[in-house]
């Protein structure tokens, strides 16, 4: 996408102002728990999505002498635009600010948070399908319940993401 295009397009929304510029590109650094914390703790976030080639490098160099600039990844693959990473980092980011969830728990309780996968859940009914809920978690221990998640995350992250794990 031509220089001149995005330098007006940027120009007509930053004004005097300097927000965080992501730019969404499979060859940008990989998108991570900890980068979504660091992105929701800024007062301002502008997305440029490429199509296809993506966005010509010079908009990049210029606009990174003037603000903070990250080309991001959302994983090992290629999309026709940027607009479908942004909205999944958009989405990560938001959850973090305070007030979009009901409770910080809500997002600190989760998968890679914590650098773990997430222990199982459950729900009702208690059986289903001849599967019970592991009894543990009815007996109104919270110790033993919030003991029983952790080894239960651990045991998630050894078996599905042993990179992980290992950190």
């Amino acid at each position: 996408m031509k220089p001149e295009i995005w330098g007006a397009a940027i120009d007509s929304v930053i004004g005097d102002g300097a927000p965080r510029m992501i730019v969404p590109t499979p060859s940008g650094r990989p998108f991570t728990q900890e980068l979504a914390q660091e992105l929701a703790a800024e007062p301002w976030l502008l997305f440029a999505c490429g199509r296809y080639e993506g966005i010509d490098s010079r908009v990049m160099l210029d606009y990174g002498a003037r603000l903070r600039v990250d080309e991001v990844s959302i994983g090992d693959y290629v999309l026709t635009g940027g607009e479908i990473p942004a909205m999944a980092l958009v989405d990560c980011v938001s959850r973090m600010i305070p007030g979009v969830l009901a409770d910080e728990v809500c997002f600190t309780d989760e998968s890679h948070f914590a650098g773990l996968l997430e222990y199982p859940q459950y729900t009702r009914p208690a059986v289903w399908h001849g599967r019970a809920i592991p009894e543990l978690l009815t007996s109104g221990n919270h110790e033993k319940v919030r003991q029983w998640r952790r080894k239960q995350a651990l045991r998630r992250t050894r078996q599905r993401r042993p990179d992980m794990y290992e950190k």
